[in-house]
């Protein structure tokens, strides 16, 4: 977990998110440019695109896999490419690299603060989660007693639902405060009107590298997925307590999904494995892991009100985790549901045991019964129009850390 050494100077700061360790995969555009697939490595991002095209980099000696704006054609490629193109990279960018390759990856670079960067691939299927046993508490507590908290099944089976994949998003987009049914604990009848309630969950995206048309271990399930990404799954808790029962959610979590905009591959994670936490329950064979299928991930979420400055509301760890996305993932595949490339899995909100490890709004304000107070002196049970909420994650080496980007939007009201 040492810092490998770049000869381009900025990948080497010891805060920066994109070491030489890291090589996240992204899309990006400068101007009124196609838009290209490109890799974050300290403060540029390589023309992943103009590489393949230009024969000097090539994941795929017979075929363009780069050539379109998104890195699902790369993923169908398979581990070994993926290995293959990771290594050669990373040798064109490592110091002492000759001279020739430096000018051609200076050539085929871009600095980062000129791009505008768009969705990394092509969400093929959206499923979220709900596999953190204290979000899950806590919610549980607030709606149906601290006896009753966990459902039954909660201890035995990672829970989740399929969600929309037309309304992810890529980090800057604006996120309109939604509409819809809903049924206060005052009222007679149920009304159509903007969410009160609207929320952010603090989540990891992971995102499936390979086509599966049947069952599959947790060991291949880990080995299935291509990366992660930080994910805020928008809840408008005031339409889904209405809609819920007993289907689950519905319109309250379709209006977006922001995500970063660099994949961090597992293999860039490797070395930040961590363990799923000791059993309550013994899970059934299927969903047993092999060995340590989480990572180290510290994240955090930042609450900006309009006109304001930026107030950490929440710090937990992706360790936190009950269930990892490689059960997640394997369950998910139990049933013979074919998995697509590009399919992208929320692990669900992420909390930990104090209040400030709590990954929502719903959870940080007790369902609005503890407003949080915000460095400016305001107050917040839940998200207000203006607010732009931030979300970050790294895992940290020695001297280095892998980071994500940003994955950020502004709520604007209704229009």
């Amino acid at each position: 977990m040492v810092l490998h050494r770049s000869w381009l100077e900025s990948a080497n700061a010891p805060e920066g998110e994109f070491p030489l360790n890291n090589l996240p995969y992204g899309v990006f555009s400068v101007g009124e440019s196609d838009l290209r697939c490109g890799v974050a490595i300290g403060d540029r991002i390589v023309d992943a695109t103009g590489l393949e095209a230009a024969g000097f980099l090539r994941a795929d000696p017979d075929a363009d896999v780069l050539d379109a704006p998104y890195w699902n054609d790369f993923m169908e490629l398979g581990r070994a490419a993926w290995s293959r193109y990771r290594a050669a990279l990373a040798s064109m960018l490592a110091e002492g690299a000759d001279e020739v390759v430096q000018d051609q990856i200076i050539t085929h670079s871009v600095p980062m603060k000129d791009a505008a960067l768009h969705m990394p691939f092509r969400v093929s299927e959206f499923t979220d989660f709900y596999s953190s046993r204290h979000h899950a508490t806590n919610v549980g507590t607030m709606f149906r007693g601290a006896e009753n908290a966990l459902p039954p099944n909660w201890l035995h089976i990672p829970i989740g639902y399929n969600g929309r994949a037309s309304s992810v998003v890529v980090s800057g987009t604006p996120v309109t405060r939604p509409h819809g049914q809903i049924m206060g604990p005052d009222d007679a009848t149920p009304h159509f009107a903007p969410s009160a309630r609207f929320d952010i969950e603090l989540e990891m995206g992971a995102i499936v590298g390979q086509a599966s048309d049947g069952p599959i271990s947790v060991a291949e399930a880990f080995d299935n997925i291509f990366g992660y990404v930080l994910l805020n799954d928008w809840s408008a808790r005031d339409i889904q307590a209405w809609e819920y029962q007993p289907l689950g959610p519905f319109q309250s979590k379709a209006t977006a999904t922001t995500i970063s905009p660099w994949i961090v591959t597992a293999a860039a994670l490797e070395p930040f494995r961590s363990s799923t936490p000791a059993r309550e329950k013994p899970l059934l064979d299927y969903l047993t892991e092999p060995g340590p299928m989480l990572y180290d991930i510290a994240l955090e979420v930042g609450l900006t009100p309009d006109g304001g400055s930026e107030t950490v509301i929440a710090e937990t760890n992706y360790n936190e985790m009950y269930y990892s996305a490689a059960q997640q993932l394997a369950h998910h595949s139990s049933s013979g549901c074919p998995m697509r490339v590009g399919d992208l899995l929320g692990s669900g909100t992420i909390s930990g045991p104090k209040r400030e490890n709590r990954g929502s709004l719903l959870e940080l304000s007790w369902g609005g019964k503890e407003p949080i107070t915000l460095d400016t002196g305001e107050t917040r049970s839940f998200v207000e129009d203006g607010d732009t909420l931030t979300l970050r994650g790294h895992a940290q080496g020695s001297g280095y850390r892998v980071g994500f980007g940003a994955c950020s939007g502004t709520v604007r009201p209704k229009r």
